[in-house]
């Protein structure tokens, strides 16, 4: 497994992260017996950064995570997150970055996972009611008690990113960026190299959209989120299938799967870059892993971003409610 580090004094980790947020919820009915499978796959091929936060369950993932992958702390970088509260049924999640909840939901993560320390902590969502400075400033009191190595923020813009890093250091930035959602090259991708952050992208496959296994919305459980995302909707699903039609041709071509491809161009922007793409299926593990080994010139990756060009992508990436928790 090639490794990767995460900003200029953040941790080393594996090229590629697991996300494991599936495992529990969100993608069809939660599967505790293939996540632990999953997870032993991700350990026997090398992988040693995993991704989960509280809010993911809610509040079940982090102990799944933690129970499974305690025999081999010693090996592992555990990243989880704080900041979003689930919402009643029907409602959109809350947002709490205040010093008071960041302290007990570090407390809360700690027992769930099972450890002593978190490697990296990230702030999930920027609550507008709170500065960023006093955010950061009390995750930095976490990294003073020895509860939490490294801190980082999750969807921020350059100019609060800017903010946080005059109060603490930021290991790493988390963002979604694929070849769908290129969000990130306006702006947050460069401020992180500018200063020494490292780059976490997550739904590098575009929530499974860009594997080309989605043929349409049908078979997808009625608890899915995907079926209320723009961008799976009826309106637009035709025509970003097009676009994955173009990245398959494009995969034939170099003998991988479009799921390889659209991976290896996230890998392909950066050694600073380290991608999590989620599942909860060691086949599908294995796929992403093999995307390291993708050898493509400048010039065949930037064919691969053509045929998915973001100005062709129809939908937005969220509903209303949540696009308004994205911090811009």
């Amino acid at each position: 497994m090639r490794m990767r580090r995460l900003g200029r004094a953040g941790p080393t980790v594996s090229a590629i992260g697991l996300g494991c947020m599936g495992m529990s919820q969100s993608y069809g009915t939660p599967d505790e017996a293939a996540g632990r499978a999953t997870l032993d796959r991700a350990l026997e091929l090398g992988i040693t950064f995993f991704d989960t936060a509280d809010v993911y369950g809610p509040y079940t993932n982090e102990r799944l995570v933690g129970d499974h992958l305690r025999p081999v702390r010693d090996r592992i970088v555990l990243a989880t997150k704080c900041g979003l509260l689930p919402g009643s049924p029907g409602t959109p999640m809350r947002i709490d970055g205040s010093p008071a909840h960041i302290r007990a939901a570090c407390d809360a993560s700690l027992e769930r996972l099972g450890v002593d320390a978190i490697d990296l902590y990230y702030l999930h969502r920027v609550d507008p009611s709170t500065p960023i400075e006093e955010s950061v400033r009390a995750m930095a009191r976490l990294v003073d008690a020895g509860k939490v190595r490294h801190l980082g923020l999750s969807e921020v813009s350059p100019e609060t990113l800017r903010r946080a890093v005059a109060v603490h250091p930021i290991a790493a930035v988390q963002s979604e960026y694929s070849l769908w959602t290129r969000d990130p090259e306006r702006g947050i991708l460069a401020t992180c190299r500018e200063l020494g952050v490292g780059f976490v992208p997550f739904s590098p496959l575009g929530r499974g959209f860009l594997t080309g296994r989605l043929r349409s919305t049908d078979g997808l459980p009625a608890t899915d989120f995907r079926r209320g995302l723009p961008r799976f909707q009826a309106e637009h699903f035709g025509r970003n299938l097009a676009l994955v039609e173009r990245l398959s041709a494009l995969a034939d071509r170099h003998g991988c799967s479009p799921a390889q491809l659209a991976l290896g161009w996230v890998l392909s922007r950066g050694e600073d870059v380290v991608p999590i793409p989620g599942t909860k299926r060691p086949a599908y593990l294995e796929e992403n892993v093999a995307a390291l080994d993708l050898a493509l010139s400048a010039a065949e990756w930037a064919e691969v971003a053509a045929a998915v060009d973001p100005a062709e992508v129809s939908g937005a990436r969220y509903p209303p409610a949540s696009q308004a928790a994205v911090n811009r």
